[in-house]
């Protein structure tokens, strides 16, 4: 390796180019999510926990540093890097997003870093779209439904939108429910731009009726309880993790990404197993619903649960780099490293 290794030129991809990219490609990314999950489901990716840097006089604030790395057998599509993500929730309050971030690209031959990319727009699209993959697979394969909520206003909601949109799915009623009225109002206009019909603004009660519910909020604890609250067969695309309490975790099925990434951090699985002692509530992956090896009940309320893995950054990051160098809209920074030879 060493003797033909080379250092890889450097790029940065700003945020105006991801956006436009990823603009164009709202259905191949939710194929790269799910092939994603599957190359993970066979053992070809290395996915370690999340490390949180939390500040103890601010704790609504983190940054979450996620490393992770692709292995192709092949080796023609492999990739390492890292995410490194911000969520400051008070920043709505000064008009900006929550959360902000990186994606660092690194050659798995020389390790050497060779992207920058703007990650906060990869890190949205990638989590609406396996919202939305775990929707069609959870909704018998089918793009339709009677009503669908979203409750949070945010850009992550924003996100989850557009990409059922751009995936050809189609509502009867679409409902968005958000604490900040502005919020709400301005993902409601978002829906209405899109071409939906009018996109209304409902309650939290109205919205957990949704055939479709979706969890996009900031909420740090569950604020929904009773286990009674979604009928048989309702799907709850449980994106922010904390929103509902354990009880009705566990009197529900239950779908992740990833069981062991998912089962800690205090989200509501991980609550569910510290209060009840067990894990008799996970019913398994996104990726055996995809292999087949899995069947979707409808006796009980379906909960998705995707914790978000920083491989699904990675694998669309790694597309996005590789049509940002063939359009020429990739910025190279000649030197970036200063020494490019051991002698």
């Amino acid at each position: 390796m060493t003797a033909q290794a080379s250092i890889p030129p450097f790029h940065v991809i700003p945020g105006a180019t991801v956006k436009d990219i990823l603009a164009g490609m709202r259905q191949e990314a939710i194929e790269v999510v799910a092939q994603t999950y599957l190359t993970h489901e066979r053992g070809e990716t290395v996915n370690p926990d999340s490390y949180f840097l939390r500040f103890p006089e601010e704790p609504a604030n983190r940054i979450i540093a996620l490393p992770a790395a692709i292995v192709d057998k092949q080796g023609e599509q492999s990739v390492s890097g890292i995410k490194w993500i911000a969520s400051y929730p008070d920043n709505i309050h000064a008009g900006i997003p929550r959360a902000s971030a990186v994606l660092i690209l690194n050659d798995p031959q020389t390790g050497y870093p060779y992207a920058l990319l703007e990650g906060a727009l990869i890190s949205a699209v990638r989590t609406a779209a396996s919202a939305v993959l775990g929707a069609w697979l959870l909704n018998d394969k089918q793009k339709r439904a009677g009503s669908l909520s979203i409750i949070g206003g945010g850009v992550i909601a924003r996100n989850i939108l557009d990409t059922f949109i751009g995936d050809d799915w189609s509502f009867g009623q679409v409902g968005v429910h958000d604490l900040n009225r502005e919020s709400a109002e301005a993902l409601a206009g978002f829906g209405e731009q899109l071409g939906l019909p009018q996109v209304q603004l409902w309650s939290l009660e109205e919205a957990l009726k949704a055939d479709i519910v979706v969890f996009a909020t900031s909420a740090g604890t569950p604020y929904v309880s009773g286990d009674d609250t979604f009928r048989p067969g309702q799907i709850v695309l449980n994106i922010s993790l904390r929103d509902i309490d354990a009880g009705i975790v566990a009197a529900s099925y239950n779908y992740f990404d990833d069981v062991s990434h998912c089962l800690k951090a205090n989200t509501s699985p991980h609550l569910a197993e510290q209060r009840f002692g067990h894990r008799d509530f996970v019913t398994g992956t996104v990726a055996q619903i995809l292999r087949g090896e899995l069947q979707v009940n409808r006796d009980k309320p379906l909960i998705y649960s995707p914790f978000g893995m920083g491989i699904l950054d990675l694998a669309l990051g790694r597309r996005i780099h590789d049509v940002a160098l063939e359009q020429g809209s990739a910025v190279a920074v000649p030197s970036f490293f200063g020494e490019e030879r051991r002698w």
